[in-house]
């Protein structure tokens, strides 16, 4: 998720408009010297206890600090701020969605109908944001951010590219985007936390608006 966001490539139509996109991986961290490695993974190992205990709104750079046994420059060093630590928390975890609907099995993974994968990607997302919304909720400091972050603009990049590759009708930009707003975190937090509505629910609304694209192919 804190990797550079990786380039789109795009091959011309009969119209000149984009028909191919390309998917890379997100997250991917450069190479970190031995020492720092283990670092790392102590700090996170640290955090990832105190989030389970005291959860994400009560995580600090200082309790971190203080549950690894180092400075509190040291976290600051490695993470830069609350939120950067709280994104390469869920770095790990995004990295499992993305293996999963980049090279997994069907119906998610690429070995299945471009129709098939979108109705299966919007579950999977779902449960994904439903599982860690505590998380992601606190990391989101700028609400402009979420649109540029790698782990958003790889999603949007491959609804974008099943939308066209299932011959919806229509701007696959914007449609992606609206796909996506339907799960986006907070309203999932919203539906199924404060509403109390199943995720079965919010699934069904997913699978309808795919139904109701698909129609227009």
């Amino acid at each position: 998720m804190t990797g550079p966001i990786p380039p789109l490539v795009t091959t011309s139509g009969p119209l000149g408009g984009p028909t191919d996109l390309a998917l890379t991986p997100t997250g991917e961290r450069p190479v970190l010297r031995a020492d720092a490695a283990r670092n790392r993974t102590r700090l996170l190992e640290a955090a990832s206890r105190l989030l389970a205990e005291c959860g994400a709104a009560n995580l600090t750079m200082e309790a971190v600090a203080s549950a690894a046994g180092v400075g509190k420059g040291t976290v600051f060093r490695r993470f830069g701020d609350r939120t950067g630590l709280l994104i390469a928390l869920l770095d790990h975890r995004e990295q499992q969605l993305q293996a999963a609907f980049l090279t997994g099995p069907p119906p998610l993974g690429p070995d299945a109908p471009a129709l098939e994968r979108l109705h299966a990607f919007g579950p999977a997302l779902v449960r994904h944001e439903r599982a860690h919304h505590e998380l992601i909720l606190a990391s989101r400091t700028d609400p402009l951010r979420n649109y540029a972050v790698p782990a958003s603009r790889l999603r949007h990049t491959h609804v974008m590219l099943l939308l066209r590759q299932t011959g919806v009708a229509g701007d696959a930009d914007l449609l992606a985007h609206t796909l996506l707003g339907a799960v986006d975190t907070a309203l999932i937090h919203h539906l199924t936390v404060e509403r109390g509505m199943p995720l079965e629910r919010v699934e069904a609304g997913w699978h309808d608006l795919v139904e109701r694209l698909a129609r227009t192919s």
